[in-house]
């Protein structure tokens, strides 16, 4: 390998490198966030989020996410569909996660695949210095919402973040070793 390749070869994977340790940095520092500034957050961050939910994988690439974003009002009203009303209410923007019946091809792979895409955008979140919480408890009025908001019969709520500007006091997370989390682990052997 001539010169000029190992340098270029060595400059291309060091920032590789740093970004590995900044996405879990990223990882390991992102939390539900419930409590938010009333600061207004622009279209174009939006946008940005949505953009990083669009990049997940799916299987077959068939992308089966569909957004909604609300704000004001209309945010307002749908709080009343949950006990954690007051996190929507507190929120500046909320965005309903939906799958889209039409493009699913195996309906547990398309539940992963939106799962990828929620993780992106509240990894895009929290790189942005915002904060969010994934409601989940909402989908046990996903009919109601779907009428209220007039949702074609084909789009299934999933989720339903709340974004905003974090005022909460960030915690230590706390997770389980990774030895009780793993099932089995076979051992490397180098030859």
């Amino acid at each position: 390998m001539g010169s000029y390749l190992k340098k270029s070869c060595l400059a291309l994977y060091l920032p590789y490198n740093k970004q590995i340790m900044k996405a879990l940095e990223l990882i390991k520092t992102r939390r539900s966030i419930r409590k938010f500034s009333k600061k207004s957050i622009p279209e174009k961050t939006i946008e940005k989020v949505l953009e990083a939910g669009s990049w997940a994988p799916s299987g077959l690439n068939n992308q089966p996410w569909r957004f909604m974003v609300l704000g004001g009002e209309k945010k307002n009203f749908l709080a009343k569909y949950t006990h954690y009303s007051y996190i929507i209410k507190g929120a500046d923007k909320i965005i309903l996660v939906f799958l889209d019946k039409k493009s699913s091809y195996n309906y547990e792979k398309d539940l992963m695949a939106i799962g990828a895409s929620i993780q992106n955008m509240l990894l895009y979140i929290h790189s942005q210095k915002l904060g969010a919480c994934w409601l989940g408890e909402i989908l046990n009025k996903r009919k109601e919402i779907g009428n209220l908001l007039k949702v074609p019969r084909n789009l299934e709520l999933e989720a339903v973040l709340a974004i905003g500007e974090s005022q909460a006091r960030l915690l230590r997370g706390k997770r389980k070793r990774i030895r009780d989390l793993v099932v089995k682990r076979d051992s490397l052997v180098v030859i």
